[in-house]
């Protein structure tokens, strides 16, 4: 894993010592009509971590429609919801979508990236996975349907998923009613940054 240089952390709580980003997040410049901007996590915390995330992206890459536009640092982060498992590593990409896109259909299509790339469902819901890929934003769109919450409906309580996501779109507005964008999110919740580690809480 590559170690990085320091980011601006003018939206982020105080933390004992100065974090330092990663390196490996960017821009990518080769969109082409889009409508519609998606940002998603990504996450895996069994098998060869990087290689999964590595793959998803390159999927991702490939869609009809589609162009991925900006990724963040990958950081490696402690297990959320189950602590009885191996540690992730996580990052967050943009996506950005032409008229054929909608919520149900970049949702079906990222279950079967899962599946294709090895995930197997188990009975623990936060339990490990090869893969995970979750919408965590589809433009200013505000979802409430059985198969799918958007806003993703933990995104603000989850660094692992703040930080890397305000790598790319830190003004991202949340539509969830609360109010305020991603960085004012982030500044609500302590978490630390050592090397490409990410650690939840004080």
């Amino acid at each position: 894993m590559r170690r990085g240089a320091s980011l601006d952390r003018g939206f982020f709580p105080p933390v004992v010592s100065a974090p330092r980003r990663p390196q490996g997040g960017s821009a990518i410049s080769h969109r082409r009509q889009a409508v519609t901007s998606a940002y998603l996590g990504l996450g895996s915390n069994l098998g060869d971590r990087e290689a999964a995330l590595r793959a998803a992206r390159e999927r991702l890459g490939a869609l009809s429609g589609a162009w991925l536009v900006a990724k963040s640092p990958i950081y490696e982060t402690e297990p959320w919801g189950d602590a009885d498992q191996p540690r992730y590593l996580n990052q967050a990409v943009a996506l950005e979508l032409d008229a054929s896109w909608s919520p149900a259909r970049l949702l079906e299509t990222l279950l079967a990236i899962e599946v294709d790339l090895g995930r197997v469902r188990g009975p623990r819901r936060f339990g490990p996975r090869t893969l995970d890929l979750d919408i965590l934003l589809y433009g200013d769109r505000r979802i409430d349907a059985p198969d799918l919450i958007v806003p993703h409906p933990r995104l603000r309580q989850r660094a692992f998923v703040l930080v890397p996501l305000a790598d790319i779109a830190p003004h991202a507005a949340i539509p969830d009613g609360q109010g305020g964008d991603v960085a004012e999110a982030l500044s609500k919740i302590p978490f630390k940054i050592f090397e490409n580690s990410l650690i939840s809480g004080d």
